[in-house]
């Protein structure tokens, strides 16, 4: 009796314990979030002239994750050394070949002038390139006077094309012959969208980006140039994370050349 008793509680317990577990509703694991990613709204090549003259912002440059593009001075004391670097640092590099300007500024030591010969050209393209390892393509420095005339220009992007390499118009002139050149030879080309740092101030380089953001969402592809300065690469710093994040693709100049 006693165990027929025992076996009754044991019975009826367990009567209860189901009837508990039907009546409880089954939690729900809360839901994973999903990340979204961000609506593709344009790319972007960021270009820095002017690397060659010092080491003093690399220190800045290490901090910047997105892709630049690195227009190296030919034959300057650091030239050969800041190109290793920055290529260590992952980031693209290009010959940054000194041209004559049509204003009176100081000229770099071989600055391809009107009143040169082709051999001449050719030999100082040749040599600059030498000084500028890794270089994937070629920039004019300066230059309004060379890339407003053709034949010096076809002498120039010739000798480019010869190398294998880009051309890239930093359109320092709206006379510029480049593009038609460029097309004539079947050299590849990109052009200057945006100069970044004509005030050496970091509110005018934030609204510029704000400009290059606004032509790349309209054009799918915008360039903006920069210089080796420290307010430049402190707000590349800061806003190239937070443009990436809206949406914008950084890429490198060889990318998007045509």
């Amino acid at each position: 009796m006693k165990n027929k008793f025992l076996v009754s509680i044991l019975i009826v317990f367990l009567f209860f314990v189901f009837i508990a577990l039907i009546l409880t509703p089954l939690q729900k694991k809360p839901p994973v979030p999903v990340k979204r990613l961000p609506v593709y709204r344009g790319s972007i090549a960021i270009v820095i002239d002017d690397w060659g003259y010092h080491l003093d912002n690399l220190a800045i440059a290490r901090g910047i994750k997105q892709p630049l593009t690195c227009a190296v001075l030919p034959n300057l004391k650091n030239s050969a050394l800041v190109s290793g670097i920055l290529k260590d640092l992952g980031f693209e590099i290009i010959l940054h070949l000194p041209m004559q300007p049509k204003e009176k500024y100081g000229l770099e030591k071989d600055t391809i002038t009107l009143n040169m010969d082709a051999k001449r050209v050719r030999d100082i393209v040749n040599k600059d390139l030498a000084s500028v390892a890794f270089a994937k393509g070629v920039s004019n420095h300066m230059g309004s006077a060379i890339t407003e005339n053709e034949k010096m220009s076809s002498i120039v992007m010739g000798e480019v094309k010869k190398h294998k390499l880009y051309f890239l118009d930093s359109f320092v002139t709206a006379k510029s012959v480049c593009q038609r050149v460029a097309k004539k030879i079947n050299l590849k080309i990109a052009k200057r969208d945006v100069f970044l740092d004509n005030e050496n101030n970091p509110a005018y380089i934030r609204a510029q980006l704000i400009k290059l953001k606004k032509l790349s969402s309209k054009k799918g592809i915008a360039v903006g140039i920069g210089h080796d300065r420290k307010a430049t690469l402190e707000v590349l710093k800061e806003m190239l994370p937070e443009m990436a994040e809206e949406g914008y693709k950084f890429v490198f100049v060889s990318e998007i050349v045509n």
